[in-house]
């Protein structure tokens, strides 16, 4: 039987003369274009302390994401690092917490804030770590439980009363959605209503490519050497633009449409990169403020490979399935006549899916599959309304509506 090493001396010697040159130059194709960090930092900064000190204030104001962009803001030091929070509205209207994607800062809720305050109620927005103005923790994995922990720490920074039976309503978009599933499912008491605008979570892992699955892996490639791919492949060119639907391939494979579909990311066209996050900053776009944050907040990268990793994007049927349940104990209680003594918190029984018609990321025949299967018939409703990934910002005055009727009816 042959044994290890049994090859002559000349041919192991080819052998590793030949593992060493592809050895050398892969380390310097990989050091072309990143440099080896010496230390990994357990807390990189937001741009709140590496970029606005060497602005003015009018550099400040001119930025395509302004640290005051809109009314309520509010810096919160956390052990996790200081995390962006807006909330303004009535002190006295019902309260709603918004709950941003993957990618784009919590400013792409505005325009759905700034809506649903008309309407009266009280509304709360904030980065996630490692997003817009929130610091990044690089010791932590970025799963449901630093997720769940940065919206508690949010509603804890509040000088209003935002837990307790029935605190809020839930809107969770995109990676939110994802988010506020597992989160109701475990304060269910406190989620009054849960409303996914274009939600993850049910994703299928059919949609994520080989490339993905190598580039977002653990243990091939040093962590240091996976940062400068992902950077370089997110960061912008010259006379390139960047949009969520770069970043969304990253969380599913989207496949271009053949067909031009009007509002719809698919296309990659005008009417997606040019969409305006803030109805009163005109000119201010998604492109924009990508391009922003992926020059000037250095923790953005190691947040989004972590929370692509760890995040509830995909799979997440066990969450739902015991969503499913509580609601089902909702509509039981209701049909009681004795109303008394309900249980508090997810009133109605039903969760709010609202979907593009045109969305790559979130296709809505999967998801209404998926969520019959583990809400059960009676456990959503569901609305299609003409767009893509991006109709949170788009269709802003058209979710408010079909939500706020959503809530008068549970």
């Amino acid at each position: 039987m042959p044994t290890v090493g049994t090859s002559n001396s000349s041919g192991a010697g080819s052998y590793l003369v030949l593992g060493a040159a592809v050895g050398i130059t892969a380390v310097l194709a990989v050091n072309a274009f990143a440099e080896r960090p010496q230390r990994k930092k357990q807390l990189i900064r937001s741009p709140i302390k590496t970029h606005l000190p060497q602005l003015t204030r009018q550099e400040a104001d001119a930025l395509p994401y302004p640290p005051d962009a809109l009314p309520g803001s509010r810096d919160f030091e956390t052990p996790y690092g200081c995390m962006k929070v807006f909330e303004w509205g009535p002190e006295d209207g019902e309260k709603v917490l918004l709950l941003h994607g993957i990618s784009t800062p919590c400013l792409a809720l505005g325009n759905l804030g700034e809506d649903l305050v008309k309407r009266g109620y009280r509304v709360m927005i904030f980065d996630f770590f490692g997003r817009g103005y929130s610091d990044t923790p690089t010791d932590v994995k970025y799963d449901i439980r630093l997720y769940t922990t940065q919206i508690l720490l949010a509603l804890a920074s509040s000088p209003l009363a935002w837990t307790g039976n029935d605190g809020f309503h839930l809107i969770g978009y995109s990676l939110g959605g994802g988010i506020a599933v597992p989160f109701a499912k475990d304060f269910a008491h406190m989620v009054k209503s849960v409303v996914l605008v274009a939600g993850g979570g049910l994703i299928r892992h059919e949609h994520v490519n080989w490339k993905s699955r190598v580039l977002y892996s653990t243990g091939i490639f040093p962590e240091w050497i996976l940062e400068a791919l992902v950077r370089r492949r997110l960061m912008p060119q010259e006379k390139s633009t960047v949009n969520e639907t770069k970043m969304a391939t990253e969380v599913a494979d989207v496949k271009p449409s053949k067909k031009k579909h009007e509002n719809s990311d698919a296309n990659g066209g005008d009417m997606w990169d040019n969409a305006e996050l803030l109805a009163h900053r005109p000119g201010h776009t998604v492109s924009s403020v990508m391009k922003w944050q992926l020059r000037q907040h250095q923790g953005f990268i190691p947040a989004f490979i972590s929370s692509i990793r760890y995040a509830p994007i995909y799979g997440q049927h066990q969450d739902w399935r015991e969503l499913g349940r509580l609601l089902a104990e909702r509509r039981k209680d209701s049909d009681w006549e004795d109303t008394g003594n309900l249980l508090p918190g997810l009133r109605g029984g039903r969760v709010l899916l609202v979907l593009g018609a045109t969305d790559p990321v979130i296709v809505k025949e999967e998801l209404i599959h998926d969520a019959t299967s583990v809400l059960g018939e009676d456990g959503f409703e569901a609305v299609i309304m003409n767009g893509g990934h991006e109709l949170i910002m788009t269709n802003a005055g058209e979710v408010a509506s079909v939500v706020t009727n959503f809530w008068k009816r549970s």
